[in-house]
């Protein structure tokens, strides 16, 4: 089986939110990395000349790659990624190879065949 693994970068508020509708869009589970760092197009100083830095969360998904394209876009939508600035963003990377996921992969073709995702 041929596999995608989705990053998503989000603040920590959105993280449940954005775990449910991968999920709902056939993702078998995720990885959380937290409090992870990162900057925008312009770094945000505080009081004292302080940089400023908000804690996201990193969101790990791996997915087979004929329900990746929708898990992505469903992330996409639920996060408002799309909506502005400062929001979060999203990549999908091919994955070479994968192990360990068979008992998963055929409980979810039961629970949501590949048609309908």
């Amino acid at each position: 089986m041929n596999f995608k693994l989705i990053m998503v970068f989000t603040d920590i508020d959105k993280t449940d939110k954005l775990l449910d509708a991968a999920r709902q869009a056939g993702a078998t589970g995720a990885t959380i990395i937290s409090s992870a760092r990162g900057q925008g197009l312009n770094k945000a100083i505080g009081i004292f000349g302080l940089e400023l830095l908000n804690p996201r969360d990193v969101i790990l998904v791996l997915v087979e790659q004929r329900r990746a394209d929708h898990v992505l876009e469903t992330l996409v939508q639920a996060g408002g990624l799309d909506e502005k600035l400062d929001t979060g963003i999203a990549i999908m990377l091919d994955v070479e190879k994968a192990l360990g996921l068979t008992e998963h992969i055929r409980k979810l073709a039961k629970d949501i065949p590949p048609e309908q995702a």
